[in-house]
C-alpha cells in the first residue's frame, strides 16, 4: 500500500479554492430516479464529511447569473486534502454532471500594512492623541489595541465565516504601468495609501464581512477578495465606494465578480433543479 502524499501546510494561514461548476442536465437526464437519489445522497455526505474535517469550512451557494450555476469556497490548511476534496466533489454527482467553469486558488494571510504596536504607539497615542508613554492611560490604550489587533489577524489567517446569504468573489492586482506601478512607490507611500482604503471598509462594518486572500504565485490574479453580506445593495455600495479610492482609481485591475446565495443543501438541490 502506497504511502498517503505528505502534508502541504503553510507556516501560517489556510489554503482557500473557490470553485465554480455548471451543472449538465443532460447527463443528469441519463441518471434513473434511483441514481439521482445516490447521487444527492452522495453529494450531501461529502459536504459533511469536509464540514467536519478540522479547521476546514466548506461554504456551498447557487450563482446567480448562467456563469455558473454552483459555487464552493473551500478553506482547509492541507493542500493536499483541499485538492482531494476538490476532484471529489467535481465528480460528486457523477461523471460529468458537474463541469468546473472557473476555480481560484489563494491563501489567507497577514497584509504587510497593519499597523504594527510601535505604530500606533508613536502615530496615534503620542502623536496625534498627544498621550505619555508610560503613562496609564497610554498603557490602557495601547493593551486594547494589541488585544483588538490580535483578534484581527485570527480572523485573517484562521476566519470562521458566517452563513449569510450573500457572497460575492472577485480577483484582483495592482497594477503595473508607466506612472501607475504599485510596485515602484515605496513602502511608505503604499501604507498611506492602503490606510485610507482600509478606512473605507471598515464604514461596512456589521453589513459586509471581508476576506482577502493571497494569490501570487498561486493563481492568475494577485489577490482574491470574498464579500458576505446579508443585503447584495451592500456589496454594490462597498464596491462602488471604493472604486473612488486612490488605491482602486490609479492602481486597481479587477477580474470577473461572482455573486452567489448560501442555502441550505436542499433548497440548493431545488434551485439546481436536480
Amino acid at each position: 500500500m502506497s504511502e498517503p502524499a505528505s502534508p502541504l501546510v503553510p507556516r501560517e494561514g489556510w489554503h482557500v479554492m473557490h470553485l465554480f461548476y455548471h451543472v449538465d442536465h443532460g447527463q443528469w437526464q441519463l441518471l434513473d430516479d434511483t441514481e439521482r437519489r445516490e447521487a444527492k445522497t452522495r453529494f450531501t455526505e461529502l459536504v459533511q464529511e469536509i464540514r467536519t474535517t478540522p479547521d476546514t469550512q466548506l461554504l456551498t451557494f447557487a450563482v446567480a447569473t448562467p456563469k455558473a450555476d454552483l459555487g464552493f469556497m473551500l478553506l482547509t490548511p492541507d493542500l493536499q486534502i483541499a485538492n482531494a476534496f476538490e476532484k471529489r466533489l467535481t465528480l460528486s454527482l457523477g461523471a460529468d454532471v458537474l463541469t468546473p467553469s472557473y476555480s481560484y486558488l489563494s491563501q489567507t494571510e497577514r497584509s504587510e500594512y497593519t499597523t504594527t504596536s510601535e505604530q500606533y504607539a508613536g502615530e496615534t497615542l503620542k502623536g496625534e492623541q498627544g498621550l505619555k508613554e508610560g503613562s496609564a492611560e497610554f498603557d490602557a490604550a495601547l493593551k486594547e489595541f494589541d488585544e483588538r489587533m490580535e483578534h484581527y489577524l485570527q480572523h485573517r489567517l484562521y476566519p470562521d465565516l458566517p452563513d449569510w446569504p450573500v457572497i460575492c468573489f472577485y480577483p484582483m492586482s495592482k497594477r503595473r504601468q508607466g506612472e501607475d506601478n504599485w510596485y515602484a512607490l515605496d513602502y511608505d507611500e503604499r501604507r498611506r495609501l492602503m490606510k485610507g482604503h482600509a478606512t473605507t471598509g471598515r464604514k461596512y462594518s456589521g453589513r459586509i464581512l471581508q476576506l482577502i486572500t493571497g494569490s501570487t504565485g498561486l493563481d492568475d490574479a494577485e489577490w482574491g477578495v470574498t464579500l458576505l453580506a446579508k443585503d447584495t445593495i451592500d456589496i454594490k455600495a462597498i464596491v462602488y465606494e471604493m472604486r473612488f479610492d486612490p488605491v482602486s482609481v490609479r492602481y486597481g485591475e479587477f477580474g470577473d465578480f461572482y455573486i452567489g446565495m448560501q442555502m441550505p443543501l436542499d433548497e440548493l438541490f431545488r434551485r439546481l433543479c436536480l
